[in-house]
């Protein structure tokens, strides 16, 4: 499977770019950045060899997928893009930011073009899929009650300079809530049917005071249950050590399950059981790069539409929150 990377504007493409260089039977065929300053520093991070091709060469060249690293407001015209010359897409969060864009990309995926993966890991996660499969059991009944924190740093000096020009960022709510939504629908079958609160302002950015970094909501879920979730930029630097990074609970008919992203243990309170009941997570080797070759392999869709749906409930959220 050839794999050629667009867009190095973000860190985390260079885990994809590691993903796929100790991936078995993958090429990387070509990397391309035009940012002179984001090409300099993948280049000293990771020791790519970059093409001097333009974007659009290596979109219409022989890949198989494109890995999208650039700039959140430029992946959405990227992917379309690739689609539109058959290739298969894999992205860093988020896939677009604009529903208009993501329904083109629907509408190419649906008419056969390509399969969207994207960098979800918190499916990945060991607790994710012991809880999801704890869930799968019935063992504490149908989940009430959600909430999720996704706090983030605001980082001034090390994120990239990008988040704060016009057009670029997209929302708080579509760069992170994307995370906890997709989430929510794998391991717990839940999706968000409307909103009941919704707010974005800027509290911390204070450097950029249009830039809103502060975003909490409340939605309805399927399944009568609700979701609080605060996904700001509101935390301090050692915010990746703390357990309020990525940290779930849910409150079910016969008891709670919490986990955390810092924490290789799932906690569970069951009525009338033991205080707390800690169980190890479930590990995976799958990641995003295989789950879609798999896809592609199998010809099927399910990390597709799942992408898809999850990115069309967060841009629907930064969409209402936008005009409140």
């Amino acid at each position: 499977m050839k794999i050629a990377f667009v867009g190095f504007r973000h860190g985390h493409i260079y885990s994809l770019y590691d993903m796929a260089m100790k991936a078995p039977n993958v090429e990387i065929t070509a990397c391309v950045e035009e940012n002179a300053e984001a090409r300099a520093a993948a280049e000293e991070k990771l020791g790519i060899r970059f093409s001097n091709a333009s974007y659009e060469e290596i979109l219409t060249g022989d890949a198989d997928i494109i890995a999208v690293g650039a700039a959140y407001g430029d992946r959405g015209a990227i992917t379309i893009r690739a689609l539109e010359n058959g290739k298969h897409v894999l992205t860093d969060k988020p896939l677009c930011t604009r529903l208009s864009e993501l329904d083109e990309i629907e509408r190419l995926t649906k008419a056969g073009k390509g399969k969207i993966g994207c960098m979800l890991d918190l499916r990945y996660l060991a607790t994710s899929r012991k809880a999801k499969e704890i869930f799968k059991s019935g063992r504490l009944g149908a989940i009430k009650n959600v909430s999720f924190t996704g706090q983030h740093s605001i980082s001034y000096g090390s994120r990239p300079s990008w988040y704060f020009e016009d057009g670029k960022h997209g929302g708080t709510i579509n760069d992170l809530a994307i995370h906890g939504i997709d989430l929510l629908r794998y391991i717990a079958d839940l999706d968000i049917l409307s909103v009941d609160g919704i707010r974005t302002w800027n509290a911390y950015a204070t450097r950029h005071p249009y830039f809103k970094d502060s975003a909490v909501f409340m939605a309805r879920l399927t399944g009568d249950a609700e979701l609080l979730a605060d996904v700001s930029y509101s935390a301090p630097s050692q915010v990746f050590a703390m357990p309020t990074y990525w940290n779930f609970k849910f409150w079910c008919e016969k008891g709670m399950l919490t986990f955390c992203l810092i924490d290789e243990k799932v906690y569970i309170y069951e009525q009338g059981g033991e205080i707390c009941q800690m169980e190890e997570g479930l590990p995976t080797e799958e990641t995003c790069l295989s789950d879609l070759i798999k896809e592609i392999e199998e010809n099927t869709y399910e990390f597709t539409n799942g992408v898809i749906a999850a990115t069309r409930s967060a841009l629907t959220l930064q969409q209402i929150a936008d005009k409140e």
